[in-house]
């Protein structure tokens, strides 16, 4: 138990830098938070979607084809999905994820940013866990968390490679799952 006592004050340490550091709207709760277009000039918080769910999409941080496949998929499906904001996140510098997105449907993106996570920091304070190794990079894995109407997490996929996803169509599963609740 003394071995274990340093660690977790560690990690305490660690995740409260983490919560700290992703602009929170009201101290001290981790789910409210606002991220910045790195595609265009808009910002995305989450106060401002309150009564919807948001499926945050924590994209790699390199030039990575899955997550433009990922990204599309959802583009073209996320209309059948009422009450649902899809929120795509790169931890990436603007001028990355600006020259990534270019390989996205410029109409589609128009409607969809892509945002940007310096730091991976709201990943971390998801704790979507990081030592993948991709490109000659240490990232965090892909994942997609979901948040309920008051902006609390409800359900979260982290993929265990680069091509583990949530799909569209289990997203879609799930949210129909909890709305019979």
């Amino acid at each position: 138990m003394k071995k274990e006592f340093p660690r977790l004050l560690v990690r305490l340490v660690l995740v409260f830098a983490a919560l700290t550091s992703i602009s929170p709207l009201r101290a001290g709760n981790p789910s409210d938070f606002t991220l910045k277009s790195a595609t265009d000039e808009s910002t995305f918080a989450l106060a401002s979607v309150r009564g919807k769910y948001v499926a945050l999409h924590f994209l790699l941080k390199t030039e990575c084809p899955y997550c433009l496949r990922h990204t599309r998929d959802y583009f073209t499906k996320s209309s059948t999905l009422p009450g649902v904001v899809q929120v795509f996140i790169k931890p990436d510098t603007e001028a990355e994820i600006s020259s990534w997105a270019k390989k996205l449907p410029a109409d589609e993106l128009a409607q969809h940013p892509i945002f940007r996570d310096p730091d991976a920091a709201l990943a971390k304070a998801f704790a979507v866990p990081d030592g993948y190794h991709f490109h000659g990079q240490v990232v965090h894995f892909p994942a997609t968390i979901l948040l309920d109407r008051d902006g609390r997490e409800i359900f979260r996929h982290v993929g265990k490679n680069n091509s583990d996803r949530l799909s569209f169509e289990k997203l879609a599963e799930k949210i129909s799952e909890l709305a019979q609740r």
